[in-house]
């Protein structure tokens, strides 16, 4: 597994306002979802990434981001599942390391943002221990995965 990488990379816009809670340890957690286009030769949409992010940057993502807000996130992937009625269900998200603010005024206008610039890049800090899968559960009262 040394030759691996499990990194991934996503610009889009926020669907909704991100929610954020602390676990029982203290360290706050911040949950959203971007929306993100594709394009081949014949067709387009649009996909749906799931970002969680843990600690300071959490902190970060709660009080700057909010419904519409145009991202760049960086983390990695991680899938988890769950038993539900005896069928095992899965859910994929990206924990986030880094989240870049892009866009301008006009996507903060009236969110209490002012004087902030927009590109700037909030990286989760490498000391800080963030939960890997066995710890996050422990704050999952109504959330399935």
């Amino acid at each position: 597994m040394a030759n691996d990488l499990n990194q991934c990379t996503f610009i889009g816009r926020l669907g909704k306002d991100p929610q954020s809670k602390a676990m029982p340890s203290g360290t706050e957690v911040c949950d959203f979802s971007i929306a993100v286009g594709w394009k081949s030769k014949d067709k387009e949409g649009t996909e749906w990434v799931n970002i969680t992010a843990f600690g300071k940057l959490a902190e970060i993502c709660g009080q700057w981001l909010h419904k519409g807000s145009q991202v760049m996130i960086s983390g990695r992937m991680k899938t988890e599942s769950w038993d539900k009625d005896g069928v095992t269900q899965y859910k994929t998200k990206i924990v986030a390391d880094s989240m870049q603010m892009l866009g301008g005024k006009s996507d903060n206008a009236g969110q209490g943002n002012q004087g902030h610039q927009s590109g700037s890049n909030f990286q989760q800090p490498q000391n800080n221990s963030v939960p890997d899968s066995g710890d996050d559960n422990a704050f999952n009262d109504d959330i399935p995965w």
